[in-house]
């Protein structure tokens, strides 16, 4: 049946006029009445007949008043956008890929902030071995969380904040007994962190560009790696500037300025457009921005907003 039919019919229902049906319609009564005659074929009632001046329902037409309206309500609800969506009742299960170091900051706030108003909702967080691959666009992947590239041209972003990387290093180690300069920090064992194992970065760049070189000693497929090996050693690992200082001060660990000319780096996170509308999941994503800018050590500071 024409949704139309079913809106005039309930105009017609609430105000047994076609004067007034047609005021609240926004039409014509000669519109409301020809809809009027083709309704009661339709329904091979009458449905409203003359009582003196005015109109009154027939009993088949009474019995449809609050079917009619109650079916228009579902009808307006499944084509209003976010239509129906209560977190409470949200069953779902959500799939970000990001760094361990993301994780630790931001998966405990996160949790919290999830179950306090959707507690039937999951997470499952995926390393960055997925990175640049076909995971947004496939739905292997909700959300990439990081530092953004290599990105499917469809895909939608938005950033969150800006990052400076820091050095970290054992409280104990000796950089820490004078001025830390390109030169020192350059001659101190470092650890590199990369998944496939890379040696070489912007670190090094920068550092090739003053003449100088470093050695990795080591490399680690995680920052947790990273510092737990700073912790246990005189090697010299990199992190972000404000991210966990409770937790590096819990570690005996500290951190340093990079004493080079080093580009921040930009946090964002990325979905495939087919979720953009998800009321489900636009709320997620709300959820997550928040938990990056207030991860779980309280005394991180936002360096910048989006």
């Amino acid at each position: 049946m024409d949704l139309n039919l079913l809106r005039v019919l309930d105009a017609l229902l609430q105000e047994n006029s076609v004067t007034r049906a047609a005021e609240r319609l926004g039409t014509s009564p000669a519109a409301v009445s020809r809809t009027l005659a083709r309704l009661r074929r339709t329904v091979g009632d009458p449905l409203l007949v003359r009582a003196g001046q005015g109109l009154v329902p027939t009993p088949r037409a009474v019995e449809l008043r609050e079917e009619v309206r109650a079916l228009l309500r579902r009808c307006d609800n499944v084509l209003r956008p976010g239509a129906g969506f209560d977190a409470a009742h949200l069953k779902r299960t959500f799939t970000v890929q990001a760094t361990d170091l993301l994780l630790v900051g931001l998966a405990g706030s996160l949790t919290e902030r999830i179950h306090a108003g959707a507690p039937q909702v999951d997470v499952v967080f995926l390393p960055e071995a997925v990175e640049g691959g076909p995971g947004l666009r496939q739905g292997w992947v909700d959300v990439e969380l990081g530092v953004l590239g290599h990105l499917d041209p469809e895909i939608r972003t938005r950033q969150l904040t800006r990052m400076t990387l820091v050095g970290i290093a054992r409280s104990g180690h000796p950089l820490f007994d004078g001025r830390i300069d390109a030169r020192r920090f350059a001659a101190a064992d470092h650890i590199g962190i990369s998944r496939l194992g890379k040696r070489l970065g912007p670190i090094d760049r920068a550092l090739a560009e003053l003449g100088l070189r470093r050695r990795t000693a080591v490399v680690v497929p995680s920052h947790t790696s990273a510092m737990m090996l700073a912790r246990d050693t005189d090697l010299v690992a990199l992190s972000l500037a404000d991210w966990l200082p409770d937790t590096v001060a819990a570690m005996g660990l500290r951190t340093f300025p990079v004493p080079l000319d080093l580009e921040p780096l930009d946090l964002g996170m990325a979905w495939h457009p087919r979720n953009s509308a998800d009321p489900g999941h636009r709320w997620f994503r709300e959820h997550l921005a928040s938990a990056v800018l207030t991860p779980a050590d309280s005394s991180w500071r936002r360096i910048t907003t989006p």
